[in-house]
């Protein structure tokens, strides 16, 4: 069996592809049985943060298990499998440890150095070992793989070359101030209670805000996190806890917004920003429009604001954009409004529509272009011409690629003079919680996955870096020569065990050939017979365990159970009891069996 990592993250694919593939709780579960359950798999694992999916997995052969890792992945993620291929990555055997060791050192994060993975591959660990999806090989490359994070960071400096996802928010979104500068006083809304939510708050109250208040679905996760806040030594913050329906009521007075949920859909709309921004910022925010006729509510912390036709939005120093009334609108708004990232006017809304399709819509959206022209803001001149090409550009790129890919910000010709924000959103969710459409509001500065990674992109590398990779190296080989060795152990016990039975045989003959044989005496020859046994097995077998953990030694083994003739079932037996050796009640697992090994 080998080790097999199929998976997609920041370093291999979009933003938008990461958030269309990310798994629910539920949905790892059921990848993890479908998984073990299918031919080539034994074992299974999932690695699943806010920028990779992973899937790992103990596979007798390399080609297969590629294909049924991949189909598996698209199936469970929602993306077919033919437009998630390209963004897949594939390592195998020791690039496969060695992926995993850098993963866990923070050398893989978007953040490089950052040490929340740690906790997130502990997560993953656990949850196979509940499900029993994990087996020994798993198991053991987990559990040092959380050794060999920890050794990096404490005997390097990596964590001075990066931080948390959170923190790292935190600094885009104070854009160049101290973080403790920019964070004092001010009043902040933590959406969530799990680790993310949980290190955002301890953060926030650290950096030196007034209040934290969390909220969250299960009321009582989230006052037991206030109640940690509040009774902690190193922090003097007022922290308590809201129902996530008090999320619209607690936008309006909070100045930092942190989300990060395993919701399906939006926790914020730009509608739900809108209303809170209201009275904070000068100028009109959203175009007074009716409700959708017959739009069931969305299960979001904005699920009580009215809903409206379009996003609050100021674009290029216009005045809001739109029709009057969702009439004729060529979407069908009751099967995508329950959508992430729905917005009748945004990016979402056309992403994927055909060329057909788009041209309807955008004749439905230059209805309002008469009351545009008619209430420029800021003295800004509307160009039809100018929003023709654009369509045309459009349509062309449905023509050629046959879909519209979502962009989360326009091009922007002139940049429109935005006022201070008021109101800091991070958003840390994969899908994301926020729309991001909240990016044109005024008064707002909105900090997503997205907009980290690009920011991530050109930051500097520590020199501790390459100490860091200098023990994921050697951790590699360690670990590689041991799962080796460990291929050939059942095959050096079955070969003892068959000598014992050599010996045992051999002194019953005795036995039966001098029946009048003293019982010191017997004693004194079998145990002849078991030393000169031992020792003309012990060079072999110690020698042949020093080849096996070199790289290409599997295949000693192999020679081994040839050149004695070993039953390949015995040797099979031993790898069975071998695996279950985390059972107490298995005579396997005393010392004296594992000690003939």
């Amino acid at each position: 069996m080998s080790l097999l990592v199929v998976g997609l993250s920041h370093r291999s694919a979009p933003v938008s592809i990461l958030e269309r593939a990310a798994l629910a709780a539920d949905t790892q579960t059921k990848l993890l049985q479908d998984t073990v359950a299918a031919e080539p798999a034994t074992e299974a694992a999932v690695l699943a943060t806010c920028n990779r999916i992973e899937l790992y997995a103990d596979v007798d052969k390399f080609h297969a298990g590629v294909a049924e890792l991949s189909t598996l992945l698209a199936q469970h993620s929602g993306v077919g499998l033919d437009e998630l291929t390209p963004y897949l990555y594939v390592h195998y055997e020791d690039r496969a440890v060695h992926h995993l060791f850098s993963v866990a050192c923070g050398l893989d994060s978007m953040v490089v150095g950052e040490g929340q993975i740690l906790g997130q591959i502990k997560d993953s660990l656990a949850t196979s070992q509940e499900l029993h999806t994990a087996g020994r090989l798993l198991n053991d490359l987990f559990q040092q793989s959380l050794r060999v994070g920890k050794r990096a960071h404490s005997e390097t400096g990596i964590d001075r070359a990066g931080q948390s996802l959170v923190t790292f928010g935190l600094e885009q979104l104070a854009a160049g101030a101290p973080v403790a500068a920019w964070a004092a006083g001010k009043r902040a809304l933590v959406i969530g209670a799990g680790s993310m939510s949980s290190l955002a708050a301890a953060t926030l109250a650290r950096a030196g805000v007034a209040e934290v208040v969390i909220a969250n679905r299960t009321l009582e996760r989230a006052e037991r996190l206030a109640r940690i806040l509040t009774e902690s030594d190193d922090t003097y913050v007022v922290a308590r806890a809201v129902p996530m329906e008090s999320v619209p009521d607690e936008l309006t007075r909070a100045d930092v917004a942190v989300s990060c949920t395993g919701a399906t859909g939006l926790v914020l709309t730009a509608e739900a920003v809108a209303q809170a921004l209201e009275g904070r910022v000068e100028g009109p925010l959203t175009p007074s429009l009716p409700s959708p006729a017959g739009a069931g509510s969305r299960r979001t912390a904005a699920a009580d604001a009215p809903r409206t036709s379009a996003p609050a939005v100021v674009r290029d120093g216009l005045a809001p954009l739109g029709p009057d009334s969702d009439d004729d609108c060529p979407l069908d708004l009751s099967a995508v409004q329950g959508t992430a990232g729905f917005s009748v006017l945004g990016e979402a809304a056309v992403a994927g529509m055909g060329a057909a399709e788009l041209e309807q819509h955008a004749a439905w959206v230059d209805k309002g272009a008469a009351e545009r022209t008619a209430r420029p803001a800021a003295g800004a001149v509307l160009d039809p011409e100018a929003e023709t090409e654009v369509i045309t550009a459009l349509a062309a790129t449905v023509a050629t690629v046959g879909r519209i890919p979502e962009r989360r910000r326009p091009e922007a010709v002139v940049p429109a003079p935005r006022p201070e924000p008021v109101l800091s959103l991070l958003d840390l969710a994969m899908p994301r919680d926020v729309d991001a459409a909240v990016h044109r509001l005024p008064g707002v500065r909105l900090v997503d996955i997205e907009s980290l990674a690009e920011a991530s992109a050109d930051a500097p590398m520590a020199s501790d870096v390459d100490q860091v990779r200098g023990i994921v190296s050697d951790e590699v080989a360690t670990f590689g020569a041991a799962l080796r060795a460990a291929h050939i152990t059942p095959t050096v016990v079955a070969l003892r065990s068959m000598a014992a039975d050599v010996v045992a045989n051999e002194i019953a003959r005795l036995e039966g050939r001098l029946p009048g044989l003293d019982a010191k005496h017997r004693a004194e020859i079998t145990q002849t017979v078991r030393r000169v046994v031992d020792k003309l097995l012990h060079a072999p077998t110690v020698r042949v365990k020093q080849l096996a953990a070199e790289p290409g030694g599997a295949g000693y083994a192999d020679a081994l159970r040839t050149l004695f003739d070993l039953d390949p079932e015995t040797v099979a037996s031993v790898s069975r009891a071998d695996e279950n050796t985390d059972n107490p009640e298995n005579p396997v697992n005393t010392a004296e069996n594992r000690g003939r090994a």
